[in-house]
């Protein structure tokens, strides 16, 4: 059975509530590698009664996404095979150019049973964006959250021959219609909430204990680009917005480049919190292009939580914010609608941004009505009904007034 393991609660707890505490390390209160004690105590918050928005004006006619940022980056969005033929994804054809399965080309769907490969589902989300003239990112060939355990048996020799054999195959079997992929998710360590005495760069999964090594991530890079050496490869990750954890991932690319290995793009996945510096944001790219490696860069899962949670709601799901309910607060879709402008202001001025995907279509969607607590989220430019918000707006028209 497909699982949207995806964007479930355990990517953050694995990460000890990393994205949860906001950029730079700080935010929320709360933090990881055993450092929730100082999270403040659970408090009992009457809920705001709900607010009904005021209603958005339409986009000018004829204005999409694909056709406000066509000058500058592709616009895409996650989507998965039971959302294509309903409303998002109506939506999804009319406003974006780029299409992210949202799980069906992880390894637990495509090959859970070692040798047995089943591209039905994958095949399905595929073709239809390609049917309807849409580039699609290839997300991912390797994430440790959604790899089967035979992956990791045995000597790391075998390791590698079973990771090379599985990409092979998977890269060459949507060789003529995927052409970007994710190929290392999530590999960069996430203790920073030690500081200086945090342990990186690489990310203690799964992998790197049965491996020993970073080398398995070597090994996914040119095991793809063998497979298609027409394919732009990324390493993709997120709270690269964090100072700490950026040193990291710049740490590993460079790694990479040293050895030769086929890296051609960072992606990004920018999870903002109401906190979040887009500053903060702007500093990964910047820190990317940085190395003048001519790197391409992709944001590939932008969201805007509505809420600010400290770590204890990643942990334990104690002192979360309280639910906003159904319609949020004016105050906090013009918020929404500011950060957006700003950080679209921000990827505008950046040419190696060359695709800014956001994860999920409707509010609705999203995997953060779900984690780290149930209740009503609006993270994204489409409200549940499919209506344009006011972040909408913000980002396409630059005469609207937040």
């Amino acid at each position: 059975m497909m699982q949207f393991t995806a964007r479930d609660r355990l990517k953050f707890l694995t990460g000890a509530a990393a994205l949860g505490l906001g950029a730079c390390g700080g935010g929320g209160g709360g933090g990881g590698g055993g450092s929730s004690a100082s999270a403040p105590a659970p408090v009992a918050v009457t809920p705001t009664p709900p607010v009904t928005p005021p209603p958005v004006t339409p986009a000018p006619a004829g204005t999409t996404l694909q056709s406000a940022f066509n000058a500058n980056f592709k616009m895409g969005t996650a989507l998965n095979g039971q959302q294509i033929a309903g409303p998002s994804g109506d939506i999804a054809r009319d406003e974006f150019n780029s299409i992210t399965p949202e799980y069906e080309l992880k390894a637990n769907n495509i090959a859970p049973t070692q040798g047995v490969f089943n591209f039905d589902q994958a095949d399905r989300v595929v073709d239809w964006a390609i049917a309807n003239g849409k580039e699609v990112r290839g997300h991912a060939l390797l994430w440790h959250e959604a790899t089967p355990d035979y992956f990791l048996q045995g000597t790391p020799a075998q390791i590698r021959t079973r990771l090379e054999t599985y990409i092979t195959t998977v890269v060459d079997h949507f060789k003529d219609r995927i052409k970007i992929w994710d190929v290392v998710n999530e590999v960069v360590s996430v203790d920073i909430y030690n500081g200086n005495n945090g342990v990186g760069p690489d990310r203690d999964t799964a992998w790197l204990q049965a491996v020993g090594s970073g080398d398995y991530i070597d090994w996914a890079f040119r095991a793809a680009r063998a497979a298609d050496p027409d394919a732009v490869l990324f390493l993709n990750d997120y709270n690269t917005e964090n100072p700490i954890k950026r040193a990291w991932l710049i740490e590993i690319v460079q790694r990479l480049l040293d050895r030769g290995v086929p890296i051609d793009g960072v992606g990004h996945q920018f999870h903002f919190q109401p906190d979040t510096e887009i500053s903060a944001a702007a500093g990964a790219i910047d820190a990317v292009d940085g190395l003048f490696a001519g790197l391409i860069q992709h944001v590939t899962e932008l969201d805007m939580n509505m809420y600010s949670d400290p770590g204890t709601c990643w942990e334990s799901e104690t002192g979360c914010a309280a639910d906003l309910g159904a319609n949020p607060p004016a105050a906090n879709l013009a918020a929404q609608a500011q950060m957006a402008r700003d950080l679209f202001d921000v990827l505008k001025a950046r040419s190696s941004v060359e695709s800014v995907s956001v994860w999920g279509v409707r509010d609705g969607d999203s995997w953060l009505n779900f984690s780290p607590t149930e209740r009503f989220n609006h993270p994204l430019l489409f409200d549940r009904s499919g209506n344009p918000k006011p972040a909408y707006r913000a980002i396409t028209d630059p005469d609207y007034e937040i």
